[in-house]
Protein backbone atom coordinates (compact mmCIF):
# COMPACT_ATOMS: atom_id res chain seq x y z
CA UNK A 1 0.00 0.00 0.00
CA UNK A 2 1.27 3.42 -0.97
CA UNK A 3 1.46 5.89 1.92
CA UNK A 4 0.76 9.43 0.69
CA UNK A 5 1.08 12.83 2.30
CA UNK A 6 -2.74 13.02 2.45
CA UNK A 7 -2.77 9.84 4.56
CA UNK A 8 -0.04 11.18 6.84
CA UNK A 9 -1.93 14.44 7.36
CA UNK A 10 -5.25 12.70 8.13
CA UNK A 11 -3.51 10.32 10.53
CA UNK A 12 -1.75 13.27 12.22
CA UNK A 13 -5.14 15.00 12.62
CA UNK A 14 -6.57 11.78 14.10
CA UNK A 15 -9.18 11.50 11.35
CA UNK A 16 -10.13 7.88 10.66
CA UNK A 17 -9.89 6.79 7.04
CA UNK A 18 -9.54 3.73 4.88
CA UNK A 19 -7.77 3.50 1.56
CA UNK A 20 -8.45 1.90 -1.76
CA UNK A 21 -6.27 1.53 -4.83
CA UNK A 22 -7.10 0.90 -8.46
CA UNK A 23 -5.18 0.47 -11.68
CA UNK A 24 -4.75 3.79 -13.47
CA UNK A 25 -5.64 3.99 -17.15
CA UNK A 26 -3.66 6.94 -18.54
CA UNK A 27 -6.11 7.15 -21.46
CA UNK A 28 -9.05 7.64 -19.05
CA UNK A 29 -8.29 9.66 -15.93
CA UNK A 30 -11.96 10.39 -15.29
CA UNK A 31 -13.43 9.96 -11.86
CA UNK A 32 -16.19 7.79 -13.28
CA UNK A 33 -13.52 5.37 -14.48
CA UNK A 34 -11.98 5.46 -10.99
CA UNK A 35 -15.37 4.68 -9.38
CA UNK A 36 -15.88 1.78 -11.81
CA UNK A 37 -12.38 0.45 -11.12
CA UNK A 38 -13.08 0.65 -7.38
CA UNK A 39 -16.48 -1.00 -7.86
CA UNK A 40 -18.36 1.76 -6.00
CA UNK A 41 -21.23 4.16 -6.66
CA UNK A 42 -19.88 7.24 -8.52
CA UNK A 43 -22.09 9.43 -6.29
CA UNK A 44 -19.80 8.77 -3.30
CA UNK A 45 -16.53 9.34 -5.19
CA UNK A 46 -15.57 13.01 -5.25
CA UNK A 47 -13.23 14.82 -7.62
CA UNK A 48 -11.34 17.94 -6.59
CA UNK A 49 -11.46 20.91 -8.95
CA UNK A 50 -9.78 24.29 -8.60
CA UNK A 51 -11.28 27.51 -9.91
CA UNK A 52 -10.22 31.15 -9.92
CA UNK A 53 -12.21 34.33 -9.50
CA UNK A 54 -11.14 37.96 -9.94
CA UNK A 55 -12.10 39.15 -6.46
CA UNK A 56 -11.07 36.36 -4.06
CA UNK A 57 -8.64 34.25 -6.08
CA UNK A 58 -8.60 30.46 -5.98
CA UNK A 59 -11.37 28.24 -4.64
CA UNK A 60 -11.51 24.44 -4.36
CA UNK A 61 -14.65 22.44 -5.15
CA UNK A 62 -15.20 18.74 -4.44
CA UNK A 63 -18.08 17.20 -6.37
CA UNK A 64 -19.28 13.71 -7.30
CA UNK A 65 -17.23 12.38 -10.21
CA UNK A 66 -20.20 11.94 -12.57
CA UNK A 67 -21.37 15.52 -12.00
CA UNK A 68 -20.33 18.81 -13.59
CA UNK A 69 -19.61 22.07 -11.79
CA UNK A 70 -22.18 24.81 -12.18
CA UNK A 71 -19.88 27.82 -12.47
CA UNK A 72 -22.72 30.27 -11.70
CA UNK A 73 -23.48 28.49 -8.42
CA UNK A 74 -19.73 28.31 -7.69
CA UNK A 75 -19.30 32.03 -8.29
CA UNK A 76 -22.14 32.76 -5.89
CA UNK A 77 -20.66 30.46 -3.21
CA UNK A 78 -17.21 32.02 -3.68
CA UNK A 79 -18.52 35.59 -3.61
CA UNK A 80 -17.47 36.23 -7.20
CA UNK A 81 -19.20 37.70 -10.25
CA UNK A 82 -17.55 35.07 -12.40
CA UNK A 83 -15.35 32.05 -11.71
CA UNK A 84 -13.46 29.75 -14.09
CA UNK A 85 -11.62 26.47 -13.73
CA UNK A 86 -7.87 26.88 -13.79
CA UNK A 87 -5.94 25.40 -16.74
CA UNK A 88 -4.70 21.84 -16.10
CA UNK A 89 -1.09 23.02 -16.56
CA UNK A 90 -1.51 25.35 -13.56
CA UNK A 91 -2.74 22.58 -11.23
CA UNK A 92 0.59 21.04 -10.20
CA UNK A 93 2.47 24.31 -9.54
CA UNK A 94 -0.50 25.73 -7.61
CA UNK A 95 -1.62 22.72 -5.56
CA UNK A 96 1.25 20.25 -5.66
CA UNK A 97 -1.10 17.70 -7.26
CA UNK A 98 -1.43 16.46 -10.84
CA UNK A 99 -4.66 15.91 -12.76
CA UNK A 100 -6.29 12.70 -11.61
CA UNK A 101 -4.61 12.92 -8.20
CA UNK A 102 -5.76 16.25 -6.80
CA UNK A 103 -6.94 16.12 -3.19
CA UNK A 104 -8.59 18.74 -0.98
CA UNK A 105 -6.13 17.65 1.74
CA UNK A 106 -2.56 18.91 1.81
CA UNK A 107 -2.44 21.41 -1.02
CA UNK A 108 0.62 23.70 -1.12
CA UNK A 109 -1.59 26.54 0.14
CA UNK A 110 -4.92 26.54 1.96
CA UNK A 111 -7.74 27.71 -0.31
CA UNK A 112 -11.42 28.23 0.49
CA UNK A 113 -13.08 24.87 -0.13
CA UNK A 114 -16.63 23.73 -0.83
CA UNK A 115 -17.89 20.16 -0.77
CA UNK A 116 -21.00 19.50 -2.80
CA UNK A 117 -23.91 19.18 -0.41
CA UNK A 118 -24.60 15.60 -1.58
CA UNK A 119 -21.52 14.51 0.40
CA UNK A 120 -23.56 14.62 3.60
CA UNK A 121 -25.82 11.88 2.25
CA UNK A 122 -22.96 9.42 2.81
CA UNK A 123 -21.26 8.19 5.97
CA UNK A 124 -18.02 8.05 4.01
CA UNK A 125 -16.86 9.45 0.69
CA UNK A 126 -13.88 8.71 -1.52
CA UNK A 127 -11.42 11.50 -2.37
CA UNK A 128 -8.01 11.33 -3.95
CA UNK A 129 -5.17 10.44 -1.64
CA UNK A 130 -2.98 12.81 -3.65
CA UNK A 131 -1.82 10.28 -6.18
CA UNK A 132 -3.46 8.72 -9.22
CA UNK A 133 -4.95 5.34 -8.39
CA UNK A 134 -5.13 5.88 -4.63
CA UNK A 135 -8.21 7.05 -2.71
CA UNK A 136 -8.92 7.77 0.94
CA UNK A 137 -12.37 6.94 2.28
CA UNK A 138 -13.38 9.42 4.95
CA UNK A 139 -16.39 10.87 6.75
CA UNK A 140 -17.44 14.01 4.82
CA UNK A 141 -18.11 16.09 7.97
CA UNK A 142 -14.67 15.26 9.40
CA UNK A 143 -13.07 16.04 6.04
CA UNK A 144 -14.92 19.36 5.80
CA UNK A 145 -13.92 20.28 9.33
CA UNK A 146 -10.27 19.44 8.63
CA UNK A 147 -9.97 21.40 5.36
CA UNK A 148 -12.29 24.20 6.52
CA UNK A 149 -14.89 23.44 3.86
CA UNK A 150 -18.51 24.46 3.57
CA UNK A 151 -21.27 22.36 2.02
CA UNK A 152 -23.25 23.84 -0.87
CA UNK A 153 -25.04 22.90 -4.06
CA UNK A 154 -22.40 23.54 -6.74
CA UNK A 155 -23.30 21.03 -9.47
CA UNK A 156 -25.48 21.32 -12.56
CA UNK A 157 -29.02 20.05 -12.11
Amino acid sequence: MTITNVMRLLKQADIPFDTSEYEVDESDLSGVHAAQALGVDPDCVFKTLVAHGEKHGHHVFCIPVAQELDLKKCAQVAGEKKIELIPVKSLLPLTGYMRGGCSPVGMKKKFPTTLDETAILFDRIYVSAGQRGVQVIVNPERLAEYVGADFADVTKA
